[in-house]
């Protein structure tokens, strides 16, 4: 309903308090309308000239279908998002204008957080498909345990954002690994982990 992205974007701080006022006024009058009519109607059952009834009930048919409309309206511009997350990053600051049906944040469902390793092509051998991996994050005294979900068949020079002086020159394969949502939550997007994979190692 409009009132409720209303209510939405006003928590967000992404509209005016004019405009959440008109939404739940609008709304209340509308409800206040159809109520008013209905028992007018009930009133002119009671005796009155079947025209009289008529009319009231067309009354009643009409307001009905404008609160249905009025319905319609505040859930276009109702604020949500398909499924749960943390927000990755705001599109629009207060007061930018946000053309229609355009995103205003970027959110990160936490089952989708993974972590991303470079392993040497003299190890890749060891890697497989579910394996069980721990990451290590700077400042926190446990790893992480998560499990491959993912090889690249194809191999390519270590990336230059990758801190290891050992394969810094070496061909290596992309492999990635995924969480628990508990844990993957804990995560935090772009910071560097050392990945472990039973005995071999890819940091």
């Amino acid at each position: 309903s409009d009132l409720g992205r209303q209510e939405s974007l006003a928590r967000a701080k992404a509209n005016t308090t004019e405009d959440l006022d008109r939404a739940r006024s609008a709304y209340e009058q509308a409800e206040q309308h159809v109520a008013q009519l209905k028992a007018d109607l009930e009133t002119a059952q009671l005796g009155a000239r079947t025209d009289q009834v008529r009319a009231a009930e067309a009354d009643v048919h009409a307001m009905e279908a404008a609160l249905v409309r009025t319905e319609w309206d505040l859930r276009q511009m109702r604020q949500s998002a398909p499924q749960a997350g943390v927000v990755f990053d705001t599109l629009y600051r207060q007061g930018e204008w946000v053309p229609a049906g355009h995103p205003v944040v970027a959110l990160l469902p936490p089952e989708n957080i993974k972590v991303r390793a470079f392993v040497p092509q003299d190890r890749i051998a060891t890697i497989q498909p579910g394996q069980t991996a721990r990451v290590a994050v700077d400042g926190v005294p446990q790893a992480f345990a998560g499990r491959v979900s993912f090889i690249s068949p194809d191999a390519e020079f270590t990336p230059p954002v990758i801190y290891s002086r050992e394969s810094r020159d070496k061909l290596v394969f992309l492999v990635e690994i995924r969480f628990d949502v508990e844990v993957a939550a804990k995560l935090h997007p772009g910071q560097p982990v050392e990945v472990h994979f039973d005995a071999a190692a890819a940091q």
